[in-house]
């Protein structure tokens, strides 16, 4: 579905893009998604030599659960010293937290095509166990403990 968008960004930028075709949800379960993209980058960054790509120039981007996977294997790979240290993340309408679907910008865009709030929330649920049964206490806010949401409000809140 990305081949057009993925010769076009190489295209553009002279850059030498690898597309990961990483398992879905809900066949696949999380960290399926996750270990999928991580291996990939990893593997990449280790032979890079063999594609000729220089090691001061590689980036993982991705868009919304694609996003999500992007940012994670940023994060994962950031401490190691045995792997060339990544450029750049970029990330196109991220999906980066499941703490809280009320927060304005989900209110101001709940009726905007194509992503809406609802089905953010069952998209989250389909990634992480497959089962969309609890999808009203995810919307509602009432799948987290109060405690952590105390713990986080200073990053996930309206304010």
């Amino acid at each position: 579905t990305h081949e057009k968008l993925c010769r076009a960004i190489a295209r553009e930028s002279d850059s030498v893009v690898v597309s990961v075709g990483y398992r879905l949800a809900p066949e696949h379960k999380y960290p399926a998604a996750y270990e999928d993209c991580l291996n990939a980058t990893r593997h990449f960054l280790q032979h890079l030599e063999l594609y000729g790509v220089d090691p001061a120039r590689v980036t993982v981007c991705g868009d919304s659960a694609g996003g999500n996977l992007a940012a994670a294997v940023s994060q994962t790979l950031a401490g190691r010293s045995d792997l060339p240290k990544l450029r750049a993340q970029i990330l196109i309408y991220p999906g980066l937290q499941a703490l809280d679907f009320n927060l304005p910008s989900y209110h101001q865009n709940r009726g905007v095509p194509l992503l809406f709030r609802e089905r953010a929330a069952f998209y989250v649920l389909q990634y992480l166990n497959g089962n969309a049964a609890n999808l009203e206490e995810v919307l509602e806010g009432s799948h987290i403990p109060i405690d952590i949401q105390l713990n986080y409000q200073k990053w996930v809140s309206p304010d």
